[in-house]
């Protein structure tokens, strides 16, 4: 029984012992990322044009989807850096749904990206407000409406369901989008999240003060999809 307990002791000790290694190793790696993501150069708003945001935009997204993601403006450096400023490179409405987070798909970090998320990425007067406040005032050269596969607000309004609460508003401002493309051939769904994404840069484009930086060149206005089961961003418009 000693012997037994002697070895049991040592089996214990053993898997600790590995344990610990084991997060030693993940500690060091998590270190390591953390470094090469502090030694890439950091972009704003003041050093890209809307064609580079956009393209800084697709080449992350083509990180993320190969699974190479390079972590940048996650460092504490960067941390530091943008907290008494911020000059987000690119503003980005988007649904609220979980799997759709625009820092992640997208490779990018803190002070890049100007969120607004709202279920259907609907353009209400709130979200209108907030993106001119992002590209007047903060200088973003690059706006992208982006719908996402099979989104349940887009669904909800293709199947014309009747909602609980305030839950049906959204779906309301989705149905004008799903109007003009009823009867097409195809997904109801999958054609109704694009005519959604377009229906929602129409209205945008009301705005007269992104109109204005539009036509001075100093802003694009561009729609994406998001597939959920690929990560990767396409652009539709």
């Amino acid at each position: 029984m000693k012997h037994f307990m002697e070895r049991r002791d040592f089996l214990k000790l053993g898997m600790t012992g590995a344990f610990g290694m084991m997060l030693s190793a993940s500690d060091l790696l998590w270190r390591v990322e953390q470094a090469k993501a502090a030694e890439i150069p950091s972009t704003s708003a003041e050093s890209l044009n809307p064609d580079a945001a956009l393209q800084k935009l697709i080449e992350g997204n083509q990180r993320f989807v190969d699974h190479h993601p390079q972590y940048p403006d996650q460092s504490e450096l960067r941390l530091h850096e943008v907290a008494q400023a911020q000059h987000p490179f690119a503003t980005i409405l988007s649904c609220a749904d979980s799997r759709v987070p625009a820092e992640i798909v997208f490779d990018q970090g803190i002070g890049d990206i100007f969120d607004v998320r709202i279920a259907g990425n609907i353009a209400t007067r709130e979200a209108i407000g907030s993106i001119e406040y992002a590209v007047v005032l903060l200088g973003s050269p690059l706006l992208m409406v982006m719908g996402h596969e099979r989104c349940g607000a887009v669904t909800a309004a293709v199947q014309n369901e009747s909602l609980l609460g305030d839950i049906g508003t959204f779906v309301k401002a989705i149905k004008p989008a799903v109007k003009k493309v009823k009867g097409q051939p195809g997904d109801a769904v999958e054609n109704a999240v694009v005519a959604n994404v377009q229906y929602q840069i129409e209205r945008l484009k009301r705005s007269q003060l992104l109109t204005e930086q539009v036509r001075a060149g100093k802003l694009k206005i561009v729609g994406g999809r998001y597939d959920l089961d690929t990560g990767r961003v396409t652009i539709i418009t």
